[in-house]
């Protein structure tokens, strides 16, 4: 509370900050971390934030969750650094950061729509993946913002401009890519809307009906779009490693153990990563799934069960029993995949 009584990610003492605190966790943690996330979602962090209820459940004016992303970024450039200078010498480690992320397909083979679906990824993902790897926002990001900052009569841009040293910094400031992901969006061009991240980009989103559906109303399951996302990872970012650091699928609060959903939801995403691997050469080494155990999910609290284990919030003891999908994963990672079966 007290960072965000000097303004959050708004202001900018907070790089120097978040700097020191990476500092004292490669310090007392280094010798058995080595992989390090400095940021998980900063996506969720910046417009969720600042737009939407999750924390710190501002309703801000449209040019404050881009400050926040910059801001972002820059601690996250200092922290990557200083992990460069100061202990990957003698530590071994990697510094790497978790992007999330959907799939946005086009909606037609209109060529405005196409256009439209790889801005919304670059919008979306490269928001801060472009920074990452090659040091500053993707040109749709400052093609539309600016212009619609001018349209507003303001005299600076509502995105941020990196001078060239925190270029530098920024650009490769990653050992690693970690991705989240959950699902896909069709995506139509539009007109531009309300000034703030999403009325900028000029795309019309929606979730296909046919899709089927999960506990959560922005969460349709579209194994596909999985693999497509990952090859546009790789090819836009030249080749990184990417970790799957996130990936599931809910159910509702009175869903039981048998949860043929998520089953099903496990085993088409994962075969569907494979398929990035072995058939078009995408770099995965992990994948993690979301998760473990039923908890507390953002602004939803307890009402959406992510878990492979269903906890029972009822009981003061918290109970914790495996559910059917937890048995899937155990069979996927012991068979590292899906063997022939005989």
């Amino acid at each position: 509370q007290p960072l965000q009584d000097i303004g959050g990610w708004l202001n900018e003492e907070m790089v120097d900050i978040f700097g020191d605190y990476a500092r004292l966790m490669y310090q007392v943690f280094g010798d058995s971390v080595k992989d390090w996330i400095t940021f998980n979602e900063p996506w969720v962090v910046c417009w969720l934030g600042y737009t939407g209820p999750n924390a710190p459940g501002i309703n801000s004016p449209p040019e404050m969750p881009y400050q926040c992303g910059h801001t972002l970024l820059k601690a996250h450039a200092i922290s990557y650094h200083i992990y460069d200078r100061e202990f990957r010498a003698t530590q071994n480690g990697r510094v790497g950061i978790t992007l999330d992320s959907g799939w946005y397909e086009p909606a037609t083979t209109q060529p405005a729509d196409i256009q439209a679906a790889e801005r919304a990824l670059r919008f979306r993902h490269g928001w801060f993946g472009f920074p990452v790897f090659f040091g500053d926002y993707p040109a749709e990001m400052r093609t539309y913002i600016d212009q619609a900052s001018l349209d507003e009569g303001r005299n600076t841009s509502r995105l941020p401009s990196f001078d060239a040293g925190w270029k530098f910094l920024l650009a490769g400031s990653t050992d690693f890519l970690g991705l989240n992901h959950y699902t896909t969006d069709m995506a139509t061009n539009g007109n531009r809307g309300q000034p703030g991240w999403q009325g900028d980009q000029a795309v019309n989103t929606y979730k296909d009906p046919s899709w089927p559906g999960s506990g959560s109303s922005w969460l349709k399951v579209v194994p596909w779009g999985f693999r497509k996302l990952l090859n546009w990872i790789y090819d836009t970012y030249n080749r990184p490693e990417i970790m799957v650091t996130e990936s599931g699928t809910s159910e509702s609060y009175d869903a039981g153990l048998n949860d043929v959903d998520r089953q099903y939801y496990f085993t088409h995403y994962i075969n569907n990563m494979l398929k990035a691997v072995v058939l078009d050469g995408v770099n995965v080494t992990a994948y993690t799934a979301w998760s473990l155990m039923d908890n507390f999910e953002w602004a939803q609290g307890y009402q959406e069960r992510f878990g492979v284990h269903y906890v029972n919030f009822t009981d003061p003891a918290r109970p914790r029993t495996p559910k059917a999908s937890a048995g899937t994963l155990t069979r996927i990672f012991a068979d590292n995949g899906f063997p022939p079966q005989a």
